[in-house]
């Protein structure tokens, strides 16, 4: 099993991300795998100096070793999707090109009037279509000369179907879902584009992440879809709450495994307290070592 982690350096580590870490780990063990450490770096604005020394030494330091990442190339490198752009605009041309994308040249200020209308008219908000059924030829000489990004083409009715290993069978009304942005105005793909792009090159074929980014998937899966590529199965991760049920802050404490290693925690007792953040063996054991979690360790016990 070929499985990836694949933080964005905008900061510390969260114990959220090192528990997605450790699961993919696991995992990878378990079948003698790969487990891969990719940086989501497209988002330059949110990017933090020093942020992926201290998310590999995060890793390092709780025993996750990573086989193939930034500093231990395993033939898909590079690791940095900064260093990828060019696979990905190949890729944004074969969706218009396929009809599957387009270029929208609509303005902040358009999109907000948009969304303001829709709240105000109690419709769902989302984007109008505007620059859907501009002819390709047309756009294509536009895009020479103004400002645009590349929207995914969703089909406009339909469900989609899949199942997640942690919550089962799942369906989305298409009509429900946005074109999303797939590659933004200065030139960097979002999140939904490179992740999918990178995902097949480097051989993923499970993901494992937090459920923030379930309503999501039905896009990457018709981006699979419409590039004709297997899928990957999919997991996603209850999130961490604090006792009121709120989403795990820094503003309630300690959530960075920085702030864990400098009050003088052992690595061993992070790992072992973070893997049974919605996850149980099954029976009253509470104590792990980590080899003893590889052999333990399975997602039909994860929480929905």
């Amino acid at each position: 099993m070929r499985v990836r982690f694949a933080p964005s350096p905008t900061g510390y580590l969260h114990v959220g991300g090192l528990r997605t870490a450790l699961f993919n780990y696991l995992l990878a063990r378990q079948t003698n795998g790969a487990f891969i450490l990719r940086i989501e770096d497209t988002d330059q604005s949110r990017k933090v100096e020093g942020a992926v020394q201290a998310l590999i030494e995060s890793l390092r330091w709780t025993g996750l070793d990573y086989d193939e990442g930034p500093d231990k190339n395993g033939g898909h490198e590079p690791y940095f999707q900064s260093e990828r752009l060019e696979l990905y605009r190949r890729h944004i041309d074969q969706l218009i090109q396929n009809d599957h994308a387009y270029y929208c040249f609509c303005s902040s200020e358009r999109l907000e009037e948009v969304r303001n209308h829709q709240i105000a008219t109690k419709q769902q908000a989302g984007y109008d279509g505007h620059c859907r059924y501009i002819a390709k030829t047309d756009a294509a000489t536009r895009a020479r000369n103004e400002p645009f990004v590349v929207r995914m083409k969703i089909p406009e009715s339909g469900e989609l179907k899949f199942e997640d290993r942690i919550r089962g069978k799942i369906s989305y009304p298409l009509n429900q879902m946005d074109d999303q942005v797939l590659l933004k105005s200065d030139g960097f793909p979002t999140y939904h584009l490179a992740n999918v792009v990178d995902d097949h090159f480097m051989g993923v074929n499970m993901v494992i992440r937090g459920e923030e980014w379930l309503p999501s998937t039905p896009k990457h899966i018709l981006l699979y879809q419409y590039f004709g590529w297997d899928l990957p199965e999919f997991a996603h991760l209850p999130l961490l709450l604090n006792e009121d049920r709120s989403k795990l802050s820094k503003r309630q404490g300690d959530v960075a495994v920085e702030d864990y290693r400098a009050k003088g925690i052992l690595p061993e007792a992070l790992v072992n307290f973070v893997a049974l953040l919605g996850w149980n063996p099954g029976d009253d054991r509470e104590i792990f070592s980590l080899d003893e979690l590889i052999r333990t360790f399975s997602l039909e016990r994860v929480n929905k």
